[in-house]
């Protein structure tokens, strides 16, 4: 069997290699990143991602990029043949399919930026801190699929989303300075978005409702409420209705507790102007 690190660089060079095929099919059909991007409604940085072997290429794109180019299947088939790397641990995998499809996200989180939140150069910060720690492929690979994450929050019909997080998780300066401040103003620009909620619960309360720890909320498109928790070395991902409406109630006192949406866009440019 090979090892967890090898199976991560062959996976990597596979990505590069997909990234490099679709460049050249792009150029042939005459089309830059841009373009291409216009054309299927998503992100130019995602195209120039999945070109650089920074992100892969997800087969629904595939499929639709053949039939655009005219490549008879060639990408599908570089897709269908990937060879598997388990980056994400099974047990985030159906939180994940939940969070792609919900229709309302509610996340509290104390230690640290919400991952759909994160910048990349964030991101990267997280995943370098893990221990044991993770080889160069693997963080890149890791960044990829959590940037791919926030897609979620710009398509055409985003879900309701909510996000709470403790003071103390932005005056931690994860990845240095300049990381810092990048990631105060993406948080800056995301509590401008219509339809999505930016909350600070600031430091030096007597009691709040968050004490055991971060959570999130989710209603699917069947109208089904979850709740999802992890620990250090594993998850839940919660249906039963009794639980999930105490995290229900915890949610909604934390939202009185925190700052309302001015008092927090006041705050991120206080401590944009410590930098």
């Amino acid at each position: 069997m090979s090892s967890p690190k090898r199976r991560s660089r062959r996976n990597a060079s596979a990505m590069r290699m997909v990234g490099a095929l679709l460049a050249v099919h792009r150029e042939a059909a005459g089309y830059t990143q841009r373009s291409l991007a216009q054309q299927f409604l998503v992100s130019e940085e995602l195209i120039a991602s999945v070109e650089q072997g920074r992100r892969p290429l997800k087969m629904d794109l595939a499929v639709q990029l053949d039939d655009f180019l005219g490549t008879k299947r060639t990408l599908q088939t570089a897709v269908d043949n990937m060879p598997e790397v388990d980056l994400v641990p099974r047990w985030a995998e159906e939180y994940l399919d939940c969070e792609r499809e919900a229709l309302a996200i509610s996340w509290y989180e104390s230690l640290l930026v919400p991952g759909l939140l994160q910048t990349e150069a964030y991101a990267r910060a997280v995943f370098r801190s893990r221990v044991p720690v993770y080889d160069e492929d693997e963080i890149e690979q890791l960044v990829a699929a959590r940037i791919e994450r926030r897609d979620i929050l710009h398509r055409k019909q985003p879900p309701m989303a909510s996000f709470m997080i403790w003071e103390a998780a932005l005056r931690d300066k994860l990845g240095g300075e300049q990381v810092h401040a990048e990631q105060l103003r993406h948080l800056r620009e995301y509590a401008e978005l219509p339809g999505l909620a930016v909350q600070i619960l600031p430091l030096g309360r007597s009691a709040h409702a968050g004490l055991e720890g971060p959570f999130i909320l989710l209603e699917t498109p069947e109208h089904q409420r979850l709740a999802y928790s992890e620990t250090q070395r594993g998850s839940h991902l919660i249906a039963d209705p009794d639980e999930v409406a105490i995290l229900t109630q915890k949610y909604a006192m934390l939202r009185t507790q925190a700052l309302n949406a001015e008092d927090t866009r006041d705050l991120l440019d206080r401590l944009l102007g410590e930098q």
